[in-house]
């Protein structure tokens, strides 16, 4: 995945005026800006797979793959219109660099167990919201019972979920055999080091706070 930069996260914030409209979801996709420019312009390498699954995150993610020159950054302002590519929902045969066609929530993590069962150093992008689906569990259990150390989650806590777990996202992984890093949300520097560090044997999930 490793392109060249045509612009930066400064950029970002004018990317994102560009995308208009009622499915635009600004407070949930801004939540997941930076885990996806950390991802994209530091930790993301070649033969890396990112699966986006947080359903209301995709104007984040078309604003990044703009600026990494996966998409004209024209196309930005035909969003959700009847002919463009960038729809409420990313679609992997519309948009270059996009892994999976997501919407339904609770669909992203079970598949990132297969991508990564299959050998690829896999990231997943999920919301806290969507840890309500019950799907997501028995990911996140296959995965830690069989120490699938290619897959790493990111979850963007928002604080929109409708449960809460004791102890906290990061202690329901825990206790399914992952290895945990809790993190700002918005800390490019220690959302890298969450993403890069030491977790042999096991699958790893980067708990990313974000305070709306």
């Amino acid at each position: 995945m490793a392109i060249a930069t045509r612009l930066g996260y400064d950029d970002l914030p004018e990317l994102l005026t560009l995308l208009t409209g009622d499915e635009k979801h600004d407070s949930s996709s801004l939540s997941t800006l930076d885990v996806l420019w950390v991802l994209y312009d530091r930790v993301l390498r070649e033969d890396d797979r990112f699966l986006l699954s947080k359903g209301h995150g995709p104007t984040a993610y078309y604003a990044v793959l703009a600026a990494k020159g996966f998409i004209p950054v024209e196309e930005l302002a035909g969003f959700g219109t009847f002919d463009s590519p960038l729809g409420h929902h990313p679609d992997r045969l519309l948009i270059p660099g996009v892994e999976i066609s997501s919407g339904s929530l609770g669909h992203g993590l079970p598949i990132a167990v297969g991508v990564a069962l299959a050998g690829r150093r896999t990231f997943c992008l999920v919301g806290d919201g969507e840890l309500d689906e019950g799907s997501n569990w028995e990911a996140v259990q296959y995965a830690g019972r069989t120490g699938l150390e290619q897959l790493t989650a990111v979850v963007v806590d928002n604080h929109s979920s409708t449960y809460h777990w004791p102890g906290g996202i990061g202690a329901r992984f825990e206790l399914e055999g992952w290895s945990v890093a809790c993190v700002d949300g918005r800390d490019h520097d220690a959302l890298d080091q969450a993403f890069t560090g030491s977790h042999s044997d096991r699958p790893h999930v980067v708990v990313a706070e974000v305070r709306r």
